[in-house]
C-alpha cells in the first residue's frame, strides 16, 4: 500500500490486491469530475444504484460526469438499512435484466454503507461479477465499508449474513458531501475512524484526540486526513488479507457487540457507528476484566468515543441472554466457539476465544436482566 499526497486538498492511496488493485481518491468535488472515473470503467453501460435521500442531492451531478463517455441510468431505492435485504437487492437484478446489461456493465454505488453494501453484492453475482465502482455519500462509508470489498445484505437473523467479497474498481471520497450530513450520521463514521486507533495506530487516536474540535467542526483539512489516515489502515489490512483470513478479523473491533445490539433494537434504530461505538467500549470493559487494560484506559477509551459524540453504552433494558444468543451468530463463530475481538492493549488487538467469564460478566454490567 503506497500513500501519495499532492496538497491539503487531496489525497489518493492504492489498495495493493493485484489483478484486483485499486485507488482511493480523497477531494472536494471529485464525483462530479469526468476524469475521475477514467479507467474505472470498462464498457459503455453503467447503472448508478443511490437512494431517495441521497438522488437528489448529487444523482444529477454524477450522471452528468458520467453521461460524456457512458450511457447512464439511475435506480433509486428506499434509504435505511431495514431496506438491505434481498428483496431490496432483487430490485436491483430487475433492472439490470429488464435492460439487458451484459457482463461489461459497471454499477456505481452513490451513497452511504447500505447502498455500498447492496449494490457491490449485486455487482459480485449479477452475471457472476460486474464491475463496480463506489461513491460513498457518509463518513462511515468513506473510511471503512467503501474500501476491502465486503458486500452483502441483512438477514432477519443476523447482520451481513449474505453476501461477497468483491472489489471495486475504484473509490472515490468526496469531502464535500460530508457538508451534508446530519450530525448523527457524520458522528456514527468516527467510530470507525477510532476504531483504527484502538486496533493497530496508537498515534492517530492521539491526534483524533487532539483534533476532535476540529474534526466535529468539519474543518476540510481536518477530514482529508480523517479519511486519508483510516483508508490506509484499512488499505494496509486489505493487502495483507483479503478475505479475512487472518488479521482482518481485527477491524471488527466492537462488531460482535454491537451486530447483536442492531439486530435486537431493530436494524435502523441505532446506527451502525452508535452500536459499533458502544461495543468498543464493552470490548474494552471485557478486557479489562481479563488484565488487558487498566481503568484508566478504559476511562480513555470511553472519553474518547464520547467527545465524537457518540453513545459509550447500550440501552440497559435490552436482555443480555438475547444479545448473548444474538453474538453467538456472529460470523467469527468457528467450531461453536464465539472469537471476540479484544485489545490487550490500545493500539493492539487480537482475536480470541480464551476470554473465560469475562464476556458474560461485562453483559451483566451493561444489561438489567
Amino acid at each position: 500500500m503506497s500513500v501519495a499526497i499532492e496538497n491539503t486538498e487531496r489525497a489518493e492511496l492504492r489498495v495493493d490486491l493485484g489483478e484486483r488493485s485499486y485507488e482511493i481518491v480523497i477531494a472536494r468535488g471529485i464525483i462530479e469530475q469526468a476524469s475521475a472515473y477514467a479507467g474505472a470503467i470498462r464498457g459503455q453501460r453503467v447503472l448508478i444504484v443511490t437512494n431517495e435521500t441521497v438522488a437528489p442531492l448529487y444523482a444529477a451531478a454524477v450522471e452528468k460526469a458520467l453521461s460524456a463517455e457512458h450511457d447512464v441510468d439511475t435506480l433509486v431505492l428506499p434509504d435505511g438499512e431495514q431496506y438491505k435485504t434481498l428483496a431490496t437487492l432483487d430490485k436491483i437484478y430487475d433492472r439490470l435484466l429488464e435492460n439487458g446489461y451484459g457482463r461489461d456493465a459497471t454499477i456505481v454505488a452513490l451513497g452511504g454503507g447500505v447502498i455500498g453494501d447492496i449494490a457491490g453484492f449485486a455487482a459480485a453475482s449479477y452475471q457472476r461479477g460486474v464491475d463496480f465502482v463506489q461513491l460513498p455519500t457518509t463518513l462511515l462509508a468513506q473510511v471503512d465499508s467503501s474500501v476491502g470489498g465486503k458486500t452483502g445484505v441483512n438477514h432477519r437473523l443476523g447482520k451481513n449474513m449474505i453476501g461477497a467479497f468483491h472489489q471495486p474498481t475504484r473509490v472515490l471520497a468526496d469531502v464535500g458531501v460530508l457538508d451534508s450530513l446530519p450530525n448523527r450520521e457524520f458522528a456514527a463514521g468516527m467510530a470507525e475512524v477510532i476504531k483504527y486507533g484502538l486496533i493497530r495506530d496508537c498515534p492517530f487516536l492521539d491526534w483524533l484526540d487532539a483534533n476532535m474540535a476540529a474534526i466535529n467542526a468539519r474543518d476540510a483539512d481536518a477530514l482529508i486526513e480523517v479519511i486519508r489516515r483510516s483508508c490506509a489502515n484499512k488499505a494496509e489490512v486489505v493487502a495483507a488479507d483479503e478475505r479475512e483470513a487472518g488479521q482482518r478479523a481485527l477491524l471488527n473491533l466492537g462488531h460482535t457487540y454491537g451486530h447483536a445490539l442492531e439486530a435486537e433494537l431493530g436494524y435502523g434504530k441505532w446506527l451502525h457507528g452508535e452500536a459499533v461505538a458502544a461495543g468498543m467500549c464493552m470490548a474494552a470493559d471485557t478486557a479489562r476484566r481479563l488484565g488487558w487494560l487498566d481503568e484508566g484506559q478504559c476511562e480513555h477509551i470511553e472519553r474518547i468515543i464520547a467527545a465524537a459524540q457518540l453513545p459509550t453504552a447500550p440501552p440497559r433494558e435490552l436482555e443480555r441472554a438475547r444479545i448473548r444468543a444474538l453474538m453467538a451468530r456472529d460470523k467469527k463463530v468457528t467450531a461453536g466457539t464465539l472469537r471476540l475481538v479484544l485489545m490487550r492493549d490500545i493500539g493492539h488487538a487480537v482475536v480470541t476465544r480464551d476470554y473465560g467469564d469475562a464476556l458474560d460478566e461485562t453483559l451483566k454490567r451493561y444489561f438489567e436482566n
